[in-house]
């Protein structure tokens, strides 16, 4: 089964659950406990995707991990991950599922690229025109990029708009390379 189907699938099944429980909020506050992990501990993924350690060694270690500190409804679906041997999967389920919960609750990510760091009222009005224009929340990261070198890059979603100086000027070449042919 392709991977993406697989982080799809047990996602979708697990926000089901939260959101047929109304644990929805308690469950997505786990979710990103369980990809901090992820991300700060690169030796727990690794153990996960190691084959040679035992499916019960896994459980265990997770449940040591885990156990207290989530909710018994995560704790169970991460056991039942380990036990159906898809721990390896754990991060990319636990994307798909944050992704689900922004999606339901309308929320949607851009990220904006400046040559220089923006100040908070300018982030703050483009923040209020992005969620005016698409009627979402918008969750606005912000990355400084000098090679830009003015204007700005703006990434929502899947889609980008580039206001940028270096693009504009790559364009102005082209433009001219082409009427010299």
């Amino acid at each position: 089964m392709d991977q993406s189907a697989i982080n799809v699938r047990y996602a979708k099944a697990f926000f089901s659950t939260a959101k047929e429980k109304k644990l929805l909020d308690t469950l997505k506050a786990d979710i990103h406990s369980v990809l901090e992990i992820c991300h700060s501990v690169p030796d727990f993924v690794l153990l996960l995707e190691s084959p040679v350690v035992k499916t019960s060694k896994k459980a265990a270690l997770i449940k040591q991990i885990f156990e207290g500190k989530v909710n018994p409804l995560t704790l169970n679906f991460l056991l039942l991950i380990v036990e159906n041997k898809r721990e390896v999967f754990i991060p990319g389920i636990c994307r798909n599922f944050l992704d689900l919960s922004k999606k339901d609750q309308n929320i949607r990510s851009a990220v904006l690229t400046t040559a220089s760091e923006a100040n908070a009222a300018t982030l703050q009005k483009i923040q209020e025109l992005l969620e005016k224009e698409l009627n979402a929340t918008i969750e606005l990261s912000t990355q400084v990029n000098p090679e830009i070198l003015g204007g700005l890059v703006l990434r929502l979603d899947d889609k980008q708009y580039d206001a940028s100086v270096a693009s504009q000027l790559r364009k102005i070449k082209q433009n001219l390379l082409e009427t010299e042919l």
